[in-house]
């Protein structure tokens, strides 16, 4: 039981085919304790995808735009266990002028608000749950990424935000890391997520990945990404804080596509 005690706070469930959702479902096997959040017209979806869930875990109300839900969380979980074990971010949103090749014409306002969802909010959680991850034995924070070394099509300024985690990261790491929390990001492969599907030309990943991922990619499996999320927030990984780990069938290591004869050979 990988994670046997452990307590855990889940963001970012919306239905059965969320990534959050497999790492909650993957967690429960391995013996932790789940929470999980959800806010506004969301939390309905959220409160039913907890109920497909074994046991049925508890849902807060978490809008980590707000300094105040994050503290009436702590709150809540103080209360309630004392310290907090590990906490999945897995928080994205950009407006649709920022998506689908509005790059260039994405006013401010919208980007703002990529910018707030997707990035400073991974740093107000670390900053507000601090305390009570500091207060657990071996504690961690990992957040969902994709993969911001190169621009993506359609990704825009997604891409951006993303590239922003992955320096927020570092520096959360820095000053986290001092109380013994480990922070780390996992770069997903695109999976068929609720998320994704709102991603003008989404569709045109399928062909990259079915094209250049050595160990091939199945768009709607989302349990390799869970695995290695749960193996980050057990004990089985001390000492590794600041890291990106790539869960994408290995696309991010290979710069064209495989030859046909090569992919097919023994």
């Amino acid at each position: 039981m990988l994670l046997d005690g452990k307590r855990l706070l889940i963001t970012g469930v919306l239905d059965p085919r969320s990534i959050a959702f497999s790492v909650a479902k993957v967690a429960q096997e391995q013996g932790a304790e789940v929470v999980l959040t959800g806010f506004g017209r969301g939390m309905k979806l959220t409160k039913r995808s907890a109920g497909r869930l074994t046991p049925t875990p508890d849902v807060r109300e978490l809008d980590a735009t707000k300094d105040e839900d994050i503290a009436a969380v702590a709150a809540d979980l103080a209360d309630r266990w004392g310290a907090i074990d590990g906490i999945l971010h897995a928080i994205g949103f950009a407006p649709a002028s920022c998506l689908g090749g509005g790059f260039l014409d994405a006013p401010w306002e919208d980007v703002s608000t990529a910018l707030h969802v997707s990035t400073y909010s991974y740093v107000a959680l670390g900053r507000g749950f601090a305390d009570l991850l500091a207060a657990a034995d071996n504690p961690a924070i990992v957040g969902l990424d994709f993969d911001a070394q190169v621009a993506w099509p359609g990704y825009d300024w997604m891409g951006v935000a993303k590239a922003g985690l992955e320096s927020a990261n570092r520096y959360l790491a820095r000053d986290l890391g001092p109380h013994g929390v480990r922070v780390n990001l996992v770069a997903a492969g695109p999976l068929n997520t609720m998320a994704a599907r709102s991603i003008d030309g989404f569709s045109g990943f399928e062909g990259v990945w079915d094209d250049r991922a050595p160990l091939g990619w199945d768009l709607s499996d989302p349990t390799p990404v869970a695995k290695t999320v749960c193996s980050l927030l057990s004990d089985w990984t001390p000492g590794i804080t600041g890291e990106i780990i790539h869960v994408d069938g290995g696309v991010h290591a290979i710069g064209a596509g495989m030859p046909a004869e090569a992919a097919d050979s023994d």
